[in-house]
């Protein structure tokens, strides 16, 4: 009970810090709509009434108190650009986003997991040497030269024009497969290089232990130290890593590739509410994804006690 009123209260402080931070910024620094809404050659009066109907007039504090109570309750309001209801605009998006990027997540995970433990098992011999190198150069190319370079090759006639090079008309298996290949592939290649480092270094650190040594000195195989010991201790950290990279992944992952490869999820949603100025959409998108980031805190801090029941 005591742990669950503790994080209670850290999330609620933390969502309150987020979303005041991000609402303090897209009011002194965001696009004043006003006349953009009102039109050419409008009255004071005209003016006036479209900034009372954006709540331009009110108090600092109140807009605050309002935006948190209409995203507590889920009255996200409407689009300014669209006049489609915020929520309506959430339920079409969201699923698309998530379709899109769970392959490249799941599979980027995966293989920097496998690699790390590749890595780890021949360390310092040449094949850690080369997957170190790997890591290093997919870490140090630009998302957008891969998204390019993986379209041009694969999806245009200068390639293999193999899949389509832009849109989301997805009615089953085989047209998802082909719409979703060349995103997850592009995700893939970027993510996989900061997982495999960042596994690598987990896999290095726990394989150096007392516990490592002594079971090598009773004659454990190396394949059972490595499935047994090394991966089931560093469980903790690859679940943290895991978690903690959804929202990151969701919404900063899925802006760029949806916004490049024209598909209609909530990236590009985002993309278009920050180049439009929509701070209906801008206000929806960044308090829930506060929220989905306490929540996965919450998970997180839950699968840890079943991980290892000594966390407290």
């Amino acid at each position: 009970m005591n742990f669950a009123l503790r994080k209670l209260a850290h999330g609620g402080l933390l969502i309150l810090g987020v979303t005041l931070i991000s609402f303090s910024l897209m009011v002194w620094f965001g696009p004043d709509q006003t006349y953009s809404l009102v039109g050419k050659n409008a009255s004071a009066e005209q003016i006036a009434e479209i900034r009372k109907q954006l709540g331009y007039d009110q108090p600092f504090i109140e807009r605050y108190v309002s935006y948190l109570t209409d995203l507590f309750t889920l009255n996200l309001g409407a689009s300014n650009s669209s006049g489609e209801a915020v929520s309506n605009i959430l339920k079409k998006t969201i699923p698309v986003t998530i379709q899109l990027m769970i392959p490249g997540f799941i599979l980027g995970n995966l293989l920097g997991i496998a690699l790390g433990l590749l890595a780890t098992y021949r360390k310092g011999r040449w094949i850690d040497r080369l997957i170190n190198g790997f890591s290093v150069t997919s870490m140090s190319i630009s998302f957008l030269v891969v998204i390019i370079f993986l379209q041009v090759f694969l999806c245009t006639p200068y390639g293999l024009n193999l899949f389509p090079v832009r849109g989301w008309q997805v009615t089953g298996l085989s047209s998802y497969l082909l719409y979703v290949t060349v995103p997850t592939l592009s995700l893939v290649f970027i993510t996989v290089g900061y997982n495999t480092r960042f596994y690598r270094a987990v896999f290095v650190e726990e394989a150096g232990k007392d516990h490592i040594r002594t079971a090598r000195a009773f004659g454990a195989s190396p394949a059972s130290i490595l499935w047994r010991h090394v991966l089931k201790n560093s469980l903790v950290p690859i679940t943290t890593r895991f978690m903690f990279s959804i929202p990151l992944i969701v919404v900063s992952g899925s802006l760029l590739i949806e916004s490049y490869f024209g598909i209609p999820g909530i990236g590009k949603v985002t993309f278009d509410a920050i180049t439009n100025g929509d701070q209906p959409v801008l206000k929806a998108v960044v308090g829930l994804t506060a929220v989905a980031f306490i929540f996965i805190q919450v998970l997180t801090d839950m699968i840890y006690k079943l991980i290892d029941p000594r966390i407290a």
